[in-house]
């Protein structure tokens, strides 16, 4: 294995945001309204320099009305759910492991379910109260996993398993009060759904959900030199002088942040913190100085990827972003845990 340096980190990132470029430009591409890849890139940097005017009235609507909030989106869900995913599988050292599986997923979507119910026709209510229920879920998830005083990470688990199962009996009995309208639109939210609508200034709202994945995602990679020695095990960090109890802790906290955050917005997709770091580790090694990133990138790929087939391979119908991603990445991830096996 080549040694990870700052210059092999720099050139394997480049490489996946050019593919997580062009797939932007895929995305952009596809719909019910046709525009060419030139067209796509000439819209695109006539923006970035603000030539507005340059632009027509059709390609500003398509485009940055339209698409681009969508794909902006499924880039911020896929890179908090792929960053979330690779901490807790450091955390719990189990490649297994799922930004769900603490029942970060199930409080979120409790709370959604609670404000449809309460407050129905509030702007932003459903993911105000989602990423509610997701702070309260890491909160008490972290209550019940500690022991003596210390996060256990078998407990941890535990807790999360019990907290999913608790949840999941919470939302069937909360959809038998919703309508039939509201039952079929949250049935939707909870496959994984893009289609949010945004506030009445969305540029706003993205820096602010930005900023949030750029504190808790920098606090996980922080973490990432520690993080390698935990892997050989918590007893042979601590004589090499890592603080266990608090990068436990500051990953905990960050990846749950990471993942109430995506659920929040886009509802429960499944697979991408399972698959996307999985993958990574596979392609480019155990190291979290460049897993991390490498993780964060290749969930945005997927997702925007997995996005835009939902969105043209049924249309002018539209399937769960959560439904491809699970038909892509279950038999992948059985492939890739076969092969591995053998």
């Amino acid at each position: 294995m080549r040694p990870l340096t700052p210059r092999r980190v720099f050139w394997i990132c480049l490489a996946l945001l050019v593919a997580l470029f062009g797939a932007v430009v895929i995305s952009l591409r596809m719909g019910a309204y046709p525009i060419s890849a030139s067209e796509i890139v000439t819209t695109l940097f006539k923006g970035a320099l603000g030539r507005w005017n340059e632009i027509p009235s059709e390609f500003r609507v398509v485009v940055f009305g339209l698409r681009l909030p969508r794909i902006v989106l499924g880039i911020l869900v896929g890179a908090s759910l792929s960053t979330a995913g690779a901490g807790f599988q450091a955390l719990l050292r189990n490649p297994l492991a799922d930004p769900y599986v603490l029942g970060v997923s199930g409080g979120a979507a409790v709370g959604a379910l609670l404000s449809l119910i309460v407050a129905p026709h509030t702007p932003g209510a459903i993911q105000a109260a989602a990423f509610a229920g997701a702070a309260l879920t890491i909160a008490a998830v972290y209550f019940l996993g500690r022991r003596g005083g210390q996060i256990d990470s078998a407990t941890l688990l535990l807790a999360g398993i019990a907290a999913a199962i608790f949840f999941s009996a919470i939302i069937e009995f909360l959809m038998t009060s919703l309508n039939g309208r509201d039952l079929r639109g949250i049935a939707f939210w909870l496959m994984g759904d893009l289609e949010t609508t945004t506030p009445t200034n969305p540029l706003r709202w993205f820096e602010a959900l930005y900023f949030v994945f750029a504190v808790a995602a920098g606090a996980i990679y922080a973490t990432s030199s520690d993080l390698n020695l935990i892997l050989t095990g918590e007893r042979e960090a601590r004589h090499l002088g890592v603080d266990v109890k608090r990068v436990k802790l500051v990953v905990y906290l960050a990846a749950s942040v990471l993942t109430g955050l995506a659920v929040s917005v886009s509802g429960a997709i499944g697979f991408v913190g399972l698959l996307v770091p999985h993958v990574m580790r596979m392609m480019f090694g155990t190291d979290h100085r460049l897993l991390i990133p490498t993780s964060a990138i290749g969930g945005a790929l997927l997702v925007v990827l997995a996005d835009t087939l939902a969105r043209t391979i049924v249309a002018p119908t539209e399937l769960p972003v959560g439904a491809v991603t699970a038909m892509i990445g279950a038999p992948v991830f059985i492939y890739l845990m076969r092969s591995k096996v053998r």
